[in-house]
């Protein structure tokens, strides 16, 4: 009995630490860039200290994901050598590398597109939102192409097409998982709406328009964020023109709070009883807005706490460390400020053009440039580089994190940094 009672508690901390050690979503295990293992490499090159490369077939910016091992991945494959053509067919498709050392495991095809002349963003592809692994099953998101379900062998368990919509720039937004169901955004260029599946089998669990749209420019590609503040648990969900938030079981819209921009992109952050929301293009401005048990409605002119309206994301995702609120902007302008005040701690420069979200770890936080440049910098009150370093290669997705590896996916190959 004693004996059985041992191997169950190793048992049990193992699948803690291989839990701890891997990156299963966007953002990784808390959907907020930290990354829970004892360390990551500082410094590396396109060939020093660089455990394996291997070429990713297709094109897609998700990013990587990290789980038991396994690396996943979709990208989608066009005909023809032109992997950027318009109005070609194209498979989307998941693909699974050994992460020890970068071999595929599996490559498995979830949808075929259809040859259409409906353009992409040139920053954006076919296969943009990151996948989801959890137990035992990977979630993957292709927006308006569709939604599948696999299991760990690449075998596909569900797929849903029935909510086409015109995304107007492509697919974006990842989905999040919240109990049983997956929730994402479908923002398009016309009647955009929130919807949550149900994970076991797809079928829409519910779907709700948003209720305060612009008059153009509808379209948005945000990723939804779960809170659990002012007494209850809140989806809180940016789109164009607003941000609302939504009870996560029913689609119930609690509040709303407006700002005017549109191609919301970033994934709000939280932080005691605030959230922190980046406000989209022609005002990229962030919003910290305060939860309480009276947000009901409308409540843009009594929640706003602060507002930054200086070199504001568009694109990449917030990151709280140690007390304190750290974005960087679309052009490389990294910011420091307090998360209840507003207030401007530092603000420097730190990378070149910018997509991919900062992650932390150990008290240093990570930024990577679209031209494969990752900047380290030390968190707190003072800026302070730790490292430079550059793959030379084109990079729009976000990093994944393992122990002692960063996985960072560019235009063409798959890394595994750290050996």
């Amino acid at each position: 009995m004693k004996i059985l009672i041992i191997y169950f508690l190793n048992a049990l901390l193992f699948s803690s630490l291989s839990q701890a050690n891997d990156w299963p979503r966007f953002r990784g295990p808390t959907e907020d860039g930290h990354a829970k293992v004892k360390s990551i490499p500082l410094k590396w090159s396109a060939t020093e200290n660089v455990k394996w490369k291997v070429p990713v077939p297709g094109k897609g910016w998700s990013s990587p994901v990290l789980s038991d091992g396994r690396v996943y991945l979709t990208t989608a494959y066009a005909q023809g050598d032109n992997q950027d053509a318009a109005g070609v067919k194209r498979e989307l498709r998941v693909l699974c590398f050994d992460a020890e050392n970068g071999k595929t495991v599996w490559d498995a095809k979830v949808f075929d597109q259809k040859a259409s002349s409906r353009p992409i963003h040139q920053k954006n592809s076919h296969a943009s939102p990151t996948p989801i692994i959890e137990n035992g099953k990977v979630y993957v998101h292709f927006g308006h192409m569709g939604t599948a379900c696999l299991d760990l062998k690449g075998e596909i368990v569900w797929a849903n097409k029935e909510l086409g919509y015109n995304p107007v720039h492509g697919n974006g937004g990842t989905p999040i998982v919240v109990g049983d169901l997956l929730i994402f955004s479908a923002d398009a260029g016309t009647d955009p709406f929130i919807v949550a599946l149900y994970k076991k089998n797809g079928k829409v669990a519910w779907k709700k328009p948003r209720s305060e749209t612009p008059q153009s420019r509808k379209f948005s590609f945000s990723t939804p964020t779960l809170i659990n503040m002012g007494g209850r648990s809140q989806i809180i969900s940016p789109a164009s023109g607003a941000v609302f938030s939504y009870d996560p079981k029913t689609g119930e819209e609690l509040w709303s709070v407006n700002y005017g921009g549109w191609s919301v992109i970033p994934k709000p952050g939280v932080y005691k009883n605030m959230i922190f929301v980046g406000t989209g293009y022609e005002r990229a401005h962030l919003l910290g807005i305060r939860i309480d048990e009276k947000s009901k409605g409308n409540v843009t002119d009594s929640h706003i706490e602060w507002e930054i309206t200086k070199r504001a994301p568009n694109t990449p995702s917030f990151m709280i460390v140690d007390d304190l609120l750290y974005f960087i902007s679309d052009g490389g302008i990294a910011t420091c400020v307090d998360p209840m005040t507003g207030e401007v701690i530092w603000q420097e420069r730190a990378a070149g053009p910018m997509s991919a979200s900062p992650v932390h770890s150990n008290g240093k936080i990570y930024f990577l440039d679209e031209q494969g440049k990752s900047t380290v910098i030390r968190a707190g009150r003072k800026f302070e580089v730790l490292a430079t370093n550059s793959i030379n290669e084109r990079t729009l997705a976000s990093y994944a994190i393992g122990e002692g590896a960063i996985y960072i996916r560019s235009l063409n190959n798959l890394y595994r940094i750290g050996k």
